[in-house]
Formats: structure tokens, sequence, C-alpha cells
């Protein structure tokens, strides 16, 4: 490379810089905001939880799932309808899965149980994922928040929650790894791991007041705050 050409290439590093750093924060733009006009527009007070749909072939999501689902809500300022009396009346119904419940229609959802507003929820992951150098126990959730009332959709959103968040495998080297490996392997294979990420996943789904999230029930003292 010639002087001339060096002197160029050394010219044009800014502008490749600065258009490479345009194109990272075009990359990092933030989520488009959520529409909550038919939300606020609904005002539900209490809610219906209906048993999760389970896309895993983990047998253990839909329970576990469930039993974390009113925490959150209630703390959010929701009236939560009792998850035992839910599933107590669906099967004295006939309704047995998960599946089941959720395609029953809206309107006789309300006649039943009288909520305002029922939420639909969906496993899409649970479980542990056995890797070379590591394992991983996660939880993926999806649900949508609908009117009892009218069968409009207030609100959907996802989350998901991983062992993988915590790790750390910049030290120990190869040997380290591996015997990270196989232990975590051995835990996730003798004690349910993924139910603690059930939790996490759950809270940070429905704990009213993140972006794009739930908004504050009329319990809670930050009811009509975004």
């Amino acid at each position: 490379m010639n002087m001339l050409n060096t002197r160029a290439w050394h010219g044009a590093l800014p502008m490749l810089a600065a258009a490479a750093l345009l194109l990272l924060q075009g990359c990092a733009s933030p989520p488009k905001a959520y529409d909550y006009t038919a939300y606020q527009a609904a005002k539900p007070a209490s809610i219906l939880v209906l048993p999760p749909v389970n896309s895993t072939p983990d047998v253990q999501a839909t329970p576990s799932v469930l039993a974390q689902m009113t925490l959150p809500l209630a703390e959010s300022g929701y009236y939560v309808m009792p998850v035992s009396l839910v599933d107590e009346t669906l099967k004295g119904n006939g309704v047995h899965t998960a599946d089941e419940a959720q395609q029953i229609p809206v309107a006789k959802l309300r006649e039943i149980f009288g909520a305002d507003a029922g939420l639909y929820v969906k496993v899409t992951r649970y479980g542990a994922v056995y890797k070379v150098l590591n394992s991983e126990t996660a939880v993926t959730l999806d649900a949508k928040l609908v009117d009892l009332r009218n069968g409009q959709l207030l609100w959907e959103g996802s989350a998901s929650a991983s062992s993988a968040e915590q790790q750390n495998n910049s030290q120990g080297g190869l040997i380290g790894l591996l015997v990270k490996a196989v232990v975590d392997q051995i835990i996730s294979s003798t004690t349910d791991r993924s139910h603690p990420m059930a939790g996490v996943a759950s809270q940070r789904l429905l704990a009213a007041g993140r972006p794009n999230g739930l908004l504050y029930g009329p319990r809670s003292p930050s009811y009509g705050k975004p």
C-alpha cells in the first residue's frame, strides 16, 4: 500500500467508526411503547388466571407456573380468583386440561367466575438444556390479558428466566468448565431447578410497572401510574 492510499485509509477510519456507531445505536433502539388504550379503558379489577398451556415435554410446567402467578398479580393491585377454587370448578364441570380451559368462551368464564379479565398463559420453555460445557435451566412464558366482558385483548407480553444468568464461565479453564458442567447436570437431574426459574419468569411477566408490562391494578397505591 503506497503512502497516498495509506493516508486515504486513515482518513476514512473516523467515518467508518462513526457509521458503525450509528448502526449499533440503531440496533439498540428501545422497543416500541405498548398501546394501553384498551387496557386503560377497561380498568380490570379482578383477574381469572387460567391453567397455563404447556408446550414443553415437562409435565410439571403447568402446575409449577400456575402456583406462582397469583403473588405478582396481587402485588400489582389486582384481586386474583383463588387458584384452587378455579381448579375445582373447572374439573367439576368436566374441564380437566389447560387447553380445554383456555377454549371456554369468555362470556361463560365471566358468568361462572365473575372476573373482569382472564389471563391466558402458555409455557414455551421449561426445563434443563444440556450442553458440552454447561447446562441451562430456563423458563419462558407468553401471556395475554383478555377482557371477559367483551373478549377484547387488553395486553400481551412474554418473559424468560434462566440459570445461565448467574453463571460465570470466564474462570477455571477447560477442566473447570467440564467439572462444572458435570456438577450442573447432576444437580439438574436430582433437584427441580425449573420451579425457581418459573417464579422469576412469572415475576418478570406479571409485576406491574415494568416496560410494556401490566398496569397497576386498583388495589395498588400506584394505580393510574404507568
